[in-house]
């Protein structure tokens, strides 16, 4: 284990005066910040709002647990370094450490995405998390895209049937993104995260965005994936 913090780094092809908003308008986060759920406005009022400490004349801002948001003006491309607060001394903060961790890696991608293909527009999202009993880009149809770097463009056949090609757009060392065509030029994030104090045995998700969709699509969409998902990563019982 180190003491060093963790630290996202992204180039985002957008001024950093719309990045700056981004961070800073419950509306236009809305449009990045993780996945659609009865209780999003106030997660992003917890995150972003309650107890940030900011200067939009340095874009800087320091968020709940010492985070620290960094914006470099490059013109008409911006720097965002994410400097996570170093573990302290309270053990059940902690152990969710590494899942923060994982948590910010789909958010800055997620908004760097939103900002550069889709900028001012809504999206539909589906989100899928469960225990990691199985591989998941494996069982997803997406072992083939488990090599490629950032850029090169990938074709599969998608867990539930359908083809899903695009590009990949983003690699860490537990996620990939991947741009779908057929979403609308969506995003589709999967991650296999490793064993945690929280989470013993590993945990999976999938976070699918779409633009574009009509009601009947988006439908269909959500349909498939979770039933798939209900198939492939039951739920496991509790112990005791």
């Amino acid at each position: 284990m180190t003491d060093e913090p963790f630290v996202v780094d992204v180039t985002i092809a957008a001024p950093v005066g719309e990045v700056w908003d981004a961070l800073r308008d419950p509306a236009l986060i809305r449009r990045w910040h993780g996945w659609h759920f009865d209780g999003l406005d106030e997660e992003i009022d917890v995150i972003y709002l309650k107890g940030a400490v900011e200067s939009a004349e340095d874009h800087r801002l320091e968020i709940q647990g010492d985070d620290v948001f960094e914006l470099t003006d490059l013109g008409d491309r911006t720097r965002l370094r994410l400097t996570r607060a170093p573990r302290g001394g309270n053990p059940e903060w902690d152990a969710y450490y590494d899942d923060i961790t994982e948590g910010w890696i789909t958010f800055v991608n997620q908004l760097a995405f939103a900002l550069e293909r889709h900028p001012g527009a809504d999206r539909r999202t589906v989100f899928l998390s469960g225990d990691a009993t199985t591989p998941l880009l494996e069982a997803a149809g997406l072992a083939a895209v488990s090599g490629l770097p950032a850029g090169r463009p990938y074709e599969v056949t998608g867990p539930t049937g359908e083809p899903l090609r695009g590009q990949v757009r983003f690699r860490s060392a537990n996620q990939v993104g991947l741009t779908v065509e057929g979403w609308g030029d969506g995003l589709l994030v999967a991650g296999q995260n490793p064993p945690s104090p929280a989470h013993p045995g590993g945990t999976v998700m999938m976070v699918l965005t779409a633009y574009g969709l009509d009601e009947a699509a988006f439908t269909g969409l959500e349909s498939r994936w979770n039933a798939w998902w209900a198939q492939t990563y039951p739920p496991v019982a509790a112990q005791g």
